[in-house]
């Protein structure tokens, strides 16, 4: 049996992750006192003591929290920002790259994609490793997702009895084009410039529907070439559905309908001469927890679906 410490359980993320792994007979969760989960004594106990670490911390926290490992043999699994561009981290996003899905089985350190990140480069890397999208393109994204990708603080915010008239409304943010997911999004997707991304919070508590429109002139091959190359990328994969590539099953694609699943689907709609493809998931679920609850099957041995609701 597997020993498995999350720090930060209290978070989100973390809450999300032992929502999936509590009823699971095959690890041991170890959980630390609540009055002692701040102690770093007792936390860097905690962290050499497992066998897999999930960090659900912020960034600076999870890079202190990695300094704190001493035995070789943890194999950390980090939800935060701090890790997602370094090389000598695994990309937590196994269908998006061969390397990556090799990578896994094995490594130690794995850095979980972010939320909006994921449906960027699920919709982006297929196009520029088939040569479909050029390396140098510009491209833009917008992205719709539930209030509980902004944590513990917006979640209170929309779920107070004082919330204001401005939270029944989609609202843009990141106004400034400075979204932390954006270095990740052009790394990943081997895009030389980064999107100009709008990013939208609604008033619903999960689930996230990513787009990116093009022209035909942007594609090599137009709106056939788009289609096929995700047909190549991500058939017969268990946690990224095709089934409705077309969208022919709704007339609208809303941005919820995967809450509480930890599955994605993608989606390529319009005609030659205009045309988006969208990645719908949970923000909480292939967007961090589900993704983070799959890494770790992978590294462990497991199916990667075990525990998770697809």
């Amino acid at each position: 049996m597997f020993k498995v410490f999350i720090d930060g359980r209290e978070g989100t993320t973390g809450l999300r992750i032992i929502d999936r792994l509590s009823g699971r007979k095959d690890i041991e969760l170890m959980l630390i006192p609540e009055e002692l989960r701040k102690d770093p004594d007792e936390r860097k106990k905690y962290l050499n003591a497992c066998d897999v670490a999930f960090l659900c911390l912020p960034d600076a926290a999870a890079i202190e929290a990695v300094s704190m490992i001493e035995n070789e043999n943890v194999r950390v699994i980090d939800t935060s920002t701090a890790h997602r561009t370094n090389p000598d981290w695994v990309y937590g996003f196994p269908e998006l790259y061969d390397s990556l899905a090799k990578a896994l089985p094995t490594a130690k350190r794995v850095a979980v994609p972010g939320c909006h990140a994921s449906g960027f480069n699920a919709l982006i890397a297929p196009l520029t490793e088939a040569g479909v999208l050029s390396h140098d393109a510009l491209v833009t994204c917008f992205s719709l997702t539930g209030y509980s990708g902004g944590g513990k603080k917006m979640i209170a915010e929309y779920e107070g009895e004082d919330k204001g008239d401005e939270l029944f409304s989609a609202r843009i943010y990141a106004l400034s084009q400075s979204h932390k997911h954006l270095p990740e999004m052009a790394a990943i997707s081997k895009l030389q410039n980064k999107p100009v991304f709008s990013p939208i919070v609604d008033d619903y508590y999960s689930g996230m529907l990513v787009t990116v429109p093009f022209f035909k002139s942007q594609v090599n091959g137009g709106i056939e070439a788009v289609k096929q190359a995700y047909i190549n990328k991500y058939s017969g994969k268990q946690f990224i559905d095709i089934s409705d590539i077309n969208g022919e099953k709704a007339a609208m694609l809303g941005s919820n309908n995967l809450s509480g699943k930890d599955k994605m689907q993608i989606f390529v709609t319009g005609n030659e001469e205009r045309f988006t493809v969208s990645a719908r998931f949970d923000n909480l679920g292939k967007g961090a927890s589900g993704a983070a609850v799959q890494c770790m099957n992978i590294m462990l041995g497991f199916d990667e679906a075990e525990g998770l609701d697809l």
